[in-house]
């Protein structure tokens, strides 16, 4: 991951949130390791709340610091951090403004990186007014989720985008597939015989992927109340996850190797017939309740929100997969805010033995299973079977983890700081292209338009639970559960 690149790292919405929590303290960590970020790299903010440079910086010593090295702050890495840093006081919606920014970067070195940490309906005014003063060349553009409200929109967005750079110079950004597990997942299935034999129907029983949040909607409750969980975390981060999953092995890690095979996965979903989403969707909204003893609001009380909201803030799926690898095997996606713990996780199932002579536990579903989770904490979990001590042959569970931090001396990478080198490096594998954008919004649109045409409220569920109990019924009608119900 080291790099000998110039560049110059352009930040729009230089003072937000995203900013605050992940870019620059991924940029942080890159310069605190040492060679990963050249030595003339420069990082150019883009904002309107700070006067000048020494403002800005305040604002970054006040705000980013405490969101800096889980390990403690080194601070003469800190202080030779900030020397990096250019400040731009620039209107966005002043396109004259622009040529205060290209007057800012002209003299520095390296490949311009623009990366838009703000509203999806500033991307295209950005694009054209970094074009009209002659800065889309020798440059690449980041676009944060989400890009679009649906199918039509999003087109909309990539075409305008489409006209100013060209697609190799796109990079629109998951920053699920930069989590180290995902990366490991990779490398288990493609880099070892042990799994890629049983990566298929014949041994797969089912396959769950969850992004679950104890948080609520926080201060985004106007933005989410036109988004839902189904556009914000469906049309993204889980359909990429399942397209990972369910991936053929690439001819080469090169990016259009790994796409081209994320493509194919979704375009061989099965699509959803209207008559049928209310036997494979589940659509859910948070009341009140308890997160961790501490009573919360319904969603219908937080502020930003319609009293009268419709808005799902938990979705549950069952999705299919129609090619020869996978035909009939229920993946089944879920994610929600307010649920009982905030966990992301890969869980394969695997189907039990076909007789057994050991008694029931080793014909039961699940009995081997693999467990990827991404987050809070970031390990690789294998279940088996195995013969408890003492007499008879009485067999419990046991699990084999995957300890990577045992066997390298490196820390692991947080995603954002790997998404970002690769941004600077020019890698584009784990980056989301168009036409995987487009068949994601394809399929999840039906399920939009039901939902918007039929006009029934979401199933409520009590905040600090995991949903509504239709989400397990789903589940139990091909004999399985989620996992925290087998505990």
């Amino acid at each position: 991951m080291q790099t000998d690149s110039s560049f110059t790292f352009v930040l729009f919405g230089g003072t937000g949130d995203l900013s605050m929590r992940k870019i620059l303290p991924a940029l942080y960590e890159a310069h605190r390791a040492g060679g990963m970020l050249a030595e003339s790299g420069r990082i150019v903010a883009v904002a309107r709340h700070a006067e000048d440079r020494d403002g800005y910086l305040q604002w970054v010593n006040e705000n980013v610091k405490s969101h800096v090295s889980k390990n403690g702050l080194d601070e003469a890495a800190w202080a030779s951090f900030l020397k990096r840093i250019d400040y731009v006081k620039l209107d966005l919606g002043k396109p004259e403004d622009f040529a205060l920014l290209r007057d800012a970067v002209s003299e520095l070195p390296g490949i311009r990186v623009f990366y838009l940490a703000t509203g999806p309906s500033l991307f295209v005014p950005i694009c054209r007014a970094l074009a009209s003063v002659g800065l889309n060349e020798n440059a690449r553009i980041v676009l944060e989720k989400p890009l679009g409200y649906d199918l039509k929109s999003s087109n909309a967005i990539n075409d305008a985008v489409g006209e100013i750079f060209a697609e190799e110079q796109i990079y629109r950004i998951d920053h699920y597939l930069g989590k180290e597990p995902v990366q490991n997942l990779l490398a288990l299935r493609f880099g070892n015989a042990l799994f890629e034999p049983l990566w298929r129907r014949e041994w797969v029983e089912s396959i769950q992927i969850t992004i679950a949040e104890e948080l609520g909607v926080e201060a985004r409750g106007d933005f989410y109340d036109n988004t839902g969980a189904l556009r914000d975390m469906v049309q993204n981060h889980l359909l990429q996850l399942l397209s990972i999953v369910a991936m053929e092995p690439p001819h080469s890690m090169d990016s259009d190797s790994v796409r081209d095979e994320k493509l194919r996965v979704l375009r061989a979903l099965k699509p959803v017939d209207e008559r049928d989403i209310g036997k494979v969707a589940v659509r859910g909204q948070y009341h009140a309740g308890g997160i961790r003893g501490t009573p919360v609001p319904a969603y219908a009380t937080e502020p930003g929100v319609k009293k009268d909201s419709t808005t799902e803030t938990f979705v549950a799926l069952k999705v299919e997969i129609e090619n020869w690898r996978w035909a009939g095997v229920p993946f089944f996606l879920r994610t929600g805010k307010r649920l009982a713990d905030r966990v992301a996780e890969i869980v394969v199932n695997f189907r039990p033995v076909p007789h057994s002579a050991l008694g029931s536990p080793a014909l039961r579903p699940g009995a081997n299973r693999l467990v990827i989770r991404l987050q809070p904490n970031e390990t690789i979990r294998l279940y088996c079977l195995a013969k408890q001590p003492g007499e008879g042959m009485n067999l419990a569970s046991v699990h084999l983890d995957l300890a990577f931090d045992q066997f390298f001396r490196e820390g692991q990478m947080e995603a954002y700081q790997r998404l970002l080198l690769d941004v600077i490096n020019g890698r584009l594998a784990l980056f989301v292209r168009r036409d995987e954008q487009e068949a994601a919004w394809r399929w999840v649109e039906p399920i939009l338009n039901e939902w918007s045409s039929a006009n029934r409220p979401p199933k409520p569920y009590a905040a600090g639970t995991w949903g509504p109990a239709a989400s397990s019924a789903m589940l139990a009608q091909h004999g399985t559960c989620w996992l925290e119900e087998e505990n």
